[in-house]
């Protein structure tokens, strides 16, 4: 029986192959110093095994491959991996290797991970807490998991209004959750937060809509949204206009759980 999530399984699949090559351009996807900023977060051992999941471009997993021991990236479409795999290669990162998988079935047992991190992925899930479940079961206890993703408002309309801008930009775009849901999760998978980071990046309309490749009909609604948006502040991401160039906010959120030891009573 397929579950309830395959369908946004495809839209992800058909959105990154066709997104693959502008994603791994992206400045808030590539920029080094964010990617250091969730290493420092995390703070692995050198001797640490670390998987990403959703690693897209691979850049997380690049950063990880470069302090610790053994790194595994893995992404449920095809297309990125191949660019990423080409980069491992140029590199000569002998210790990382991509395969594809699924988040809500990862390959592997349970417990062979010291670190397991995600990376602005969250959103596009159908089921982020059977996503978040997986990650826990395969990092070992007294492990790490950490998840960074763009944040939506705490006001349920606020956040809506966003979360359809986003979904009329990228049809693979679930929903950003709030500060409150990303601990939520994470405390429902056991999980006892350590760390809690925020930041924000000012975003340029214009490269946001070339990313994803928005349709023209789409982008005009969009448009019309942020404009409106802009007036009257609907939904947190506080778009305005520079030098005639459109920006908005996004406010991402690094979450840093350790993954706890059962109790034997």
């Amino acid at each position: 029986m397929a579950l309830a999530s395959e369908p946004q399984k495809e839209a992800v699949r058909q959105e990154f192959t066709k997104q693959a090559t502008a994603y791994a351009a992206s400045p808030t996807v590539a920029d080094p110093e964010r990617v250091e900023r969730l290493i420092a977060a995390v703070n692995p051992s050198a001797g640490a095994r670390v998987l990403e999941m959703a690693t897209g471009p691979g850049y997380v997993a690049m950063g990880f491959a470069a302090v610790t021991r053994e790194v595994v990236g893995v992404d449920l479409t095809a297309a990125p991996l191949a660019i990423t795999e080409k980069t491992r290669q140029d590199r000569g990162l002998a210790n990382l290797r991509f395969e594809t998988a699924d988040a809500d079935r990862l390959p592997f047992p349970d417990g062979p991970f010291d670190v397991v991190v995600s990376r602005l992925a969250f959103h596009h899930f159908a089921e982020p807490a059977r996503a978040l479940a997986e990650m826990a079961r395969v990092c070992r206890a007294d492990g790490t998991v950490a998840v960074e993703d763009f944040t939506a408002s705490e006001d349920p309309a606020r956040a809506e209004f966003h979360n359809r801008l986003e979904r009329l930009r990228d049809p693979s775009h679930t929903s950003a959750l709030p500060w409150s849901g990303l601990l939520a999760l994470l405390r429902g998978a056991g999980l006892e937060i350590e760390e809690v980071c925020s930041g924000r990046i000012t975003q340029p309309v214009d490269s946001w809509f070339a990313t994803a490749q928005t349709p023209p009909d789409r982008e005009a609604e969009v448009r019309a949204m942020l404009e409106r948006d802009a007036l009257g502040d609907l939904s947190g991401v506080r778009p305005f206009v520079r030098e005639g160039e459109w920006f908005f906010t996004h406010r991402p959120a690094i979450v840093v759980g350790r993954k706890l030891e059962r109790r034997r009573d």
